[in-house]
């Protein structure tokens, strides 16, 4: 049943992604599978209480290549966010070099919809950054990172409309009154994040915030532009095909 849910998603994703598509019909098809994705990962929530077995939590680490694995970092702990996920960014030396990656946590098909949809997110942001040219005389770098800042917020804003819209037509199904389905479904949801949070901080007890960065660059309005186009349903990417942004 759900691979086919899947299988829909992308189906609208390769239609949205056609570069023959007008604006207009790319937004309508995004559109369509930010909903199904979203209403994919509440479907799964609630049949996880009846049959805990179906979606267990868990855990993977997503490296993050250069250039601009700080970006990068943030673009996928956003996405997390929103799907439920708790992550960690981690620094570590691997062979005298230093990576950066992100250690996620969450039920089985959290995860899943994080991995994917930050990977296809990825790549859109690689052919954005494409067709966004720095002003004369600004660094490269800094527009880009800005630029970045810019699209994943757009992203993100989105993503949260998605996931409140799918959870509050959820309530009205449950047989109840729309203030008590909502409630049921909420705290259903709300048991899973902090469920994902609890297995981070199992694993991390001794954890520290990082601060905020401070950006630069102009690039910030045209990225947000950029993700407020961008497709949120995930397409289907062969692991190790995350690098995407070039310097």
């Amino acid at each position: 049943m759900y691979d086919h849910v899947l299988a829909r998603i992308r189906k609208i994703l390769a239609k949205a992604e056609n570069p023959a598509a007008t604006a207009e019909e790319a937004e309508a098809y995004t559109a369509k599978a930010a909903e199904l994705i979203a209403k994919y990962g509440i479907d799964r929530a609630l049949l996880a209480q009846h049959d805990p077995s179906s979606d267990r939590i868990g855990d993977r680490v997503v490296v993050l290549d250069p250039p601009y694995a700080l970006d990068k970092a943030h673009l996928l702990q956003q996405v997390a966010m929103q799907l439920r996920c708790a992550s960690i960014q981690r620094t570590r030396h691997v062979v005298g070099v230093k990576q950066l990656s992100i250690h996620l946590f969450g039920f089985a098909s959290d995860l899943e919809r994080t991995e994917l949809l930050y990977t296809s997110l990825l790549l859109q942001a690689a052919t954005g950054l494409t067709r966004a040219a720095a002003p004369f005389g600004e660094s490269v770098a800094a527009f880009r990172r800005s630029w970045l800042a810019g699209f994943t917020s757009a992203v993100t804003n989105r993503l949260r409309e998605a996931e409140i819209r799918a959870q509050q037509r959820a309530a009205q199904q449950t047989g109840h009154t729309t203030e008590e389905g909502e409630r049921s479904v909420a705290l259903v949801l709300a048991d899973r994040t902090r469920e994902a949070a609890s297995a981070m901080q199992d694993a991390y007890p001794l954890r520290r915030q990082i601060p905020p960065r401070s950006l630069s660059g102009s690039g910030r309005p045209y990225g947000y532009r950029a993700g407020q186009r961008a497709d949120l349903g995930g397409t289907r990417v062969e692991r190790g095909g995350r690098r995407g942004i070039a310097g």
